[in-house]
């Protein structure tokens, strides 16, 4: 396929019914994984005494867009709805790579006799930049808000600055490895703050964190109908020891049929030193039907 040809693709565009089962009121943490680009490969053929010649390299321009959407209603003896939404778009342009993300996740329930209750509620965003200098070799920018009720959180801002590079980098097959820099600005909820008051704990409304960032991520879409993706990150704070996050992701996506396919997913997010009254670990158990449109 021609380079002009790769640059009109777009990927197709999903949309999502699913059902997870949340701990402590957490939701799937998709911001956290970054797609890795697609390469090309040079073969060398050489025929008699001719000079050996190589293919012009795979362009790796991609534009991909996807959305999903999807939610659950129970009434009777059990009353709970919930509903959750993302999107996710990747532009790359020779060295240049833009990738954006949002979601949003919300919930309420009650026991028989009570009033129905908030029991989820937060919306996400992130914007990352990419700035490819060698084959396997990238230094990028990522910006992230998260606005998170059962976290205690008005806003949570994330900038990354970091290096990645990678092992592996196929069009169907990526292992690749990043290191930077994490600056957490936090504004805590009103009602966090008076809870932490409450147990003897006098907080600021605002706090910042400087930390050390890892991750490694691994995607592999082993055949036509399966597909596989995970990723690990590990934040230390460099001001407080106590102070260290980790997340991880794993997922697999199995096809049904030409336009549907099953995936489930988990998410792990481990804060070792939350904010007083919140649980330090959050998971996330997610089955999803996906259909696809284009």
């Amino acid at each position: 396929m021609s380079v002009s040809s790769r640059l009109l693709r777009v990927a197709p565009v999903l949309a999502t019914i699913g059902l997870s089962t949340t701990a402590y009121g957490q939701t799937p943490d998709g911001l956290m994984k970054q797609d890795a680009a697609t390469a090309g490969t040079t073969d060398v053929a050489a025929g008699g005494f001719e000079a050996p010649a190589a293919k012009p390299e795979e362009s790796k321009d991609a534009t991909t867009a996807a959305v999903s959407a999807g939610g659950v209603l129970s009434t009777g003896n059990s009353r709970s709805g919930a509903i959750t939404a993302s999107a996710d778009t990747r532009l790359r342009r020779g060295k240049n790579q833009l990738s954006a993300q949002a979601a949003a996740n919300y919930a309420r329930s009650a026991a028989p006799g009570d009033p129905l209750a908030t029991t989820v509620e937060n919306y996400q965003g992130k914007i990352r930049y990419d700035r490819f200098l060698a084959k396997k070799f990238a230094v990028f920018m990522a910006i992230s808000a998260r606005r998170d009720r059962f976290q205690g959180l008005d806003l949570r801002l994330n900038l990354d600055p970091g290096v990645a590079y990678y092992f592996i980098d196929r069009e169907k097959h990526q292992l690749w490895a990043e290191a930077g820099y994490d600056l957490q600005y936090d504004v805590r909820r009103d009602e966090a703050i008076a809870a932490a008051l409450l147990g003897g704990t006098d907080l600021n409304k605002t706090a910042t964190r400087h930390s050390a960032r890892l991750f490694a991520g691994y995607d592999n879409k082993i055949n036509e109908h399966v597909t596989f993706k995970t990723g690990l990150e590990y934040l230390q704070s460099v001001q407080e020891t106590e102070d260290w996050r980790l997340n991880y992701d794993i997922g697999l996506t199995t096809s049904l049929s030409e336009k549907f396919s099953f995936a489930t997913t988990f998410s792990l997010k481990y804060d070792n030193n939350p904010l007083p009254e919140i649980e330090e670990l959050d998971t996330v158990t997610a089955f999803s039907i996906v259909y696809t449109l284009l």
